[in-house]
């Protein structure tokens, strides 16, 4: 559904950053109103991100007002909140197409506009990204370019953000990081530099400076060197005076700026006017509200993160409303399951970075404060805190969404998996993703959790599976185990049965067949099922086995099939490239096997955005992808029964 610019409204005038400069910084006010109700506008019909660009309006206008983009280049860190951006920047009669399949992306993209300068999702590459642009800025002689990184308070969090920081303070580079401090992520931050920055956002006496010191400053270092020396020393001792934690910024080099009011556009333009013509590296302190401007969504941010289609009067998100009980998410299956178990099992604990309420650790967080642990932005140290829980006799699971995980690969090597130690990962968002795209499909943990020594790599087909690994990963000596599994609602409703151990390493059978076997990991084995019973009324009579565990393989019923079947099909939501069909093919070539395989999965390729069973279609493996698979291996069988005379 496109949505039209009301006629007369200055947002209709801008195409680009350059028609925005036409405007008085008076009338930017305006620009920003009506910016912050075309998002409203757009995303309450057709769903996205949406409370975390509500709270950047200002601050995008003034940054494209001010900035000579895209000469001048920024970097949107997450990325999510660039809605604004987006529209400023030539795509506001597209933007209705944002996370939709063969839509713009829902991120900044490099091939989609070269006002993107970085293809983000993940958190915490803001600052690298652009002091890397800034660098060959400097070599190539371009000392009039501006770099700047926009990166909240949570995704500063991460220790990539840290390592930017060390490294940036040391180069002469025009860099200006523009923290915006809205104490949210996806839920509210945690840790020590939260309430550091809260400090610095309450000290009434600092305050009072903050604005006269930047006005001082920029004055002064046009003078001369003395003058700059000077200004720098008249900083300084303000700010150790007045707030002494202020020098942590400064520690590292950088020049720091603010706290400041992010939602006053004028006076942010004329905060950048001035920060663009200081040399080296500048920290910009910007407090703001996420949600701005929508009032639910800034009373519950966490709610409003991406609350999907909703009535913009009234508020009222619209949801689907079914005659029968409908299967949970598998989240939640995760999220009331590790409960039952923790309060079997005193060793259990919960730990996810920053994604309580993606995950549903939330609901052990509030059941059993004491033994569920949001760390932050931070999985790398998510692992090895869990890594020490376990050393003393304990057993974590640690909840991380697919792609992140892949953040923390190291730590999973080198402190889980050689110390042989009994972390249970749940890998979250496993498989095609959905509308956030390539950045957020968990296209690859079978492939890189399998090729780990003392690791076990395994999937459930439904959430009563789930129940079952997750029970059987918590018994003792299990070492380190894996557990994938997708966004999205499961396909049972009566899921809360009681759980047993599954024997490690055994697939099951599913369905007897004869001519070709389809063997499957996790739940696109229930894509596989419906298949079959297409193609049984058509006359063919594949089996089904559902292996549950890449590794280790359960080499007796490998056996069994490739003696039975000589056409193998194999199904995955995944990368080929290292899957389970390749573990498939490097079983039966080390056991002498001969057979035709066709594997079916996720290609050597970048998987845009779209739901996921457009995703699936597309990349071959959905139900109507095997059933043509099996019709074209297979042998139809005659299904008409002949009546004696």
């Amino acid at each position: 559904m496109s949505m039209q610019v009301p006629a007369g409204n200055l947002l209709e005038k801008i195409n680009n950053p350059s028609d925005l400069k036409q405007f008085s910084e008076d009338e930017l006010e305006q620009v920003c109103q009506e910016l912050r109700q075309y998002i409203i506008d757009v995303v309450s019909v057709n769903g996205g991100h949406f409370a975390a660009s509500l709270g950047v309006v200002e601050l995008t206008v003034a940054l494209h007002y001010i900035m000579n983009t895209p000469y001048d280049q920024l970097v949107w860190d997450v990325g999510h909140q660039a809605y604004g951006h987006k529209i400023l920047t030539g795509r506001r009669d597209i933007f209705h197409t944002n996370r939709v399949y063969k839509g713009i992306s829902g991120f900044p993209k490099r091939g989609e506009s070269e006002y993107d300068t970085f293809g983000v999702g993940h958190s915490s590459t803001s600052i690298s990204a652009a002091l890397g642009m800034a660098v060959a800025s400097h070599y190539k002689g371009e000392t009039d370019r501006q770099h700047v990184a926009v990166i909240g308070d949570g995704a500063m969090t991460a220790g990539l953000a840290f390592e930017a920081l060390n490294h940036a303070g040391i180069e002469n580079s025009n860099l200006l990081v523009i923290l915006n401090d809205n104490n949210m992520s996806i839920d509210p931050n945690v840790g020590a530099l939260k309430e550091y920055l809260t400090d610095i956002t309450t000290s009434k006496p600092y305050n009072r400076f903050r604005d006269d010191v930047a006005s001082v400053l920029s004055k002064l270092s046009s003078v001369g060197p003395d003058a700059f020396k000077l200004a720098k020393k008249l900083e300084k001792s303000i700010k150790g005076t007045l707030l002494k934690k202020s020098n942590f910024f400064e520690a590292l080099k950088f020049r720091y700026f603010g706290p400041i009011d992010g939602h006053d556009v004028k006076h942010l333009a004329k905060v950048l006017r001035d920060l663009r013509d200081i040399p080296g590296p500048k920290l910009l302190h910007c407090v703001t509200v996420k949600g701005k401007g929508y009032a639910l969504a800034e009373k519950d941010q966490t709610k409003w993160h991406a609350p999907g289609l909703f009535d913009k009067i009234t508020g009222e998100i619209k949801k689907t409303y079914y005659e029968k009980p409908q299967p949970p998410k598998y989240q939640d299956v995760f999220g009331h399951t590790i409960i039952e178990l923790a309060e079997q099992n005193p060793k259990i604990m919960g730990i996810t970075p920053a994604m309580p309420s993606g995950c549903s650790l939330n609901l052990m967080m509030k059941a059993m404060p004491e033994r569920a642990f949001d760390v932050g932005i931070a999985e790398q140290h998510a692992v090895t805190f869990s890594a020490g829980l376990a050393t003393q006799g304990l057993t974590p699971f640690c909840n991380i969404y697919s792609s992140f995980m892949q953040r923390a690969f190291d730590q999973v090597v080198h402190d889980v998996a050689i110390q042989k130690l009994n972390v249970v990962f749940c890998l979250d968002r496993a498989g095609i993703a959905g509308a956030d795209g390539p950045t957020h499909h968990g296209a690859y943990d079978l492939a890189y959790m399998r090729c780990i020594p003392n690791m076990t790599v395994s999937a459930p087909m439904n959430e009563e599976e789930l129940r079952n690994l997750m029970y059987t990963a918590q018994q003792e000596n299990m070492g380190p185990f894996t557990i994938r599994y997708p966004r999205g609602n499961g396909v049972m409703v009566d899921w809360q049965r009681p759980m047993k151990a599954i024997p490690v390493g055994k697939g099951r059978l599913v369905n007897e067949g004869e001519d070709v076997a389809i063997l499957t990991i996790g739940t696109i084995g229930n894509e596989a099922t419906k298949a079959i019973n297409d193609l049984n009324n058509e006359g063919y009579f594949p089996a089904h086995y559902d292996l549950r565990f890449v590794k280790p393989l359960d080499e007796s019923l490998l056996h069994s099939v490739f003696q039975k079947f000589d056409k193998v099909i194999t199904v995955e939501d995944g990368c080929l490239e290292g899957g389970m069909g390749s573990a498939v093919l490097e079983f039966m070539a080390d056991n002498g096997y001969s057979a035709k395989v066709k594997r079916l999965g996720m290609p050597d390729n970048v998987i845009e955005h779209g739901e996921q069973p457009e995703l699936w279609a597309e990349c071959g493996y959905d139900a109507a992808a095997i059933s043509t698979q099996v019709r074209l291996m297979g042998i139809k069988k005659d299904t008409t029964h002949t009546i004696a005379s």
